[in-house]
C-alpha cells in the first residue's frame, strides 16, 4: 500500500517493502518533466547512474548478475543505447528498482537510489525530499511508539483488574455493583494522572470520539502503565484508596517531569495521533 509525501507541490508516493522504503521515481521525475518515464531512462543511461546502481546492488543484493552489468556497460558507449528500469531489473536481477503496474504504479526505487535520482534532478529538490521524508518517518515512529504504549497500558490494566477482583470484589456484590468498583478504580487513576474523571472529560469534550486515554500523550501513557502496576501492588497490600490516590498522583507528577526532560527522539513532542495539530 502506497503512502504519499508532498514536496514542492509534487505528490510523491512511497511504499515499504520488506522493511525497506521505496519512493516513486515516476513522481520525482514530474518535478522536471511531463514525460517522467523518458527522464528516468535518460538518467539511467548515464555512466554515473549505472555505476551507482551497480555499487548499490553489489552491496545489498547477493544475487546481482554482474555479467549482464558488463554487457550494459559495453552498450552504454553507443549513441543508440537506452536503459529502462524494467530491463535493468530483468537482466541483472536487481532489487533496488521496482516497476509496479496499475493506478498507483510506476517506477519505485529504494530510498538511497531515489535520493540520488532527486539530486540529479536538482540538489535543492533532493534536500527538500530528504527533509520531508525524514519528518514523515519520524512521525510514523512516534505513532507506532504511541500505539505500543497504549497497548501496554491496556495489558497492565488487566493486572489492575485482577488485583481489584482479588481484593475488592466480594461475592455479595451484583454485576452492576462490581462494574462500579472497576470503574471507580479506573477513574481514580484518571484523577491522579489527568486531574479529572472520564465523565468530566467527556463533558468538556462532547465532540471527540473515544475516551480520555485515547487522547493521551506518549508520556502520559508510559506513566499510566506504571501507575496501573503500582496500584495493583498497593491493592494487594490492602492500602485504602485515599492513600493510593495520593501516592499515585505524586508518582505521576514525578515521572512526567522526568520524561519531559528526556532527549529520546521518540518521546519528543509525543502527542497522541488523535490530537489535531494546529498550524
Amino acid at each position: 500500500m502506497s503512502k504519499t509525501i508532498e514536496v514542492k507541490g509534487i505528490q510523491i508516493k512511497y511504499r515499504t517493502i520488506n522493511e525497506d522504503d521505496f519512493l516513486s521515481l515516476t513522481d520525482l521525475a514530474k518535478f522536471k518533466s511531463e514525460t517522467p518515464d523518458r527522464l528516468i531512462e535518460r538518467w539511467m543511461r548515464t555512466r554515473s547512474a549505472i555505476d551507482y546502481l551497480a555499487v548499490w546492488e553489489t552491496l545489498y543484493n547477493p544475487d546481482f548478475d554482474d555479467t549482464q552489468l558488463n554487457q550494459i556497460r559495453l552498450e552504454s558507449s553507443e549513441n543508440t543505447f537506452s536503459l529502462s528500469p524494467t530491463r535493468w531489473a530483468r537482466d541483472t536481477n536487481a532489487i533496488g528498482l521496482l516497476v509496479k503496474m496499475g493506478r498507483s504504479g510506476g517506477t519505485f526505487a529504494h530510498k538511497d537510489i531515489a535520493f540520488k535520482f532527486a539530486s540529479w534532478l536538482s540538489v535543492e529538490f533532493e534536500l527538500f525530499v530528504i527533509k520531508e521524508f525524514q519528518r514523515l518517518k519520524s512521525e510514523e515512529q512516534q505513532k507506532l511508539a504511541w500505539s505500543a504504549k497504549r497497548e501496554l497500558a491496556r495489558i497492565n490494566y488487566h493486572i489492575q483488574t485482577d488485583a481489584i477482583k482479588t481484593n475488592l470484589i466480594v461475592p455479595e456484590l451484583t454485576a452492576r455493583q462490581k462494574s462500579f468498583v472497576y470503574a471507580d478504580e479506573a477513574d481514580m487513576l484518571n484523577v491522579a494522572l489527568f486531574g479529572k474523571t472520564a465523565a468530566e472529560w467527556r463533558a468538556q469534550n462532547p465532540n471527540l470520539k473515544g475516551n480520555i486515554r485515547d487522547y493521551s500523550t506518549l508520556h502520559q501513557l508510559l506513566v499510566l502503565a506504571n501507575m496501573e502496576s503500582s496500584n495493583a501492588e498497593m491493592l494487594h497490600e490492602k492500602m485504602p484508596q485515599s492513600e493510593r490516590i495520593v501516592r499515585l498522583n505524586k508518582m505521576a507528577k514525578r515521572q512526567l517531569s522526568v520524561l519531559m526532560e528526556t532527549k529520546n527522539p521518540l518521546l519528543l513532542d509525543a502527542e497522541s495521533p488523535n490530537i489535531e495539530k494546529k498550524e
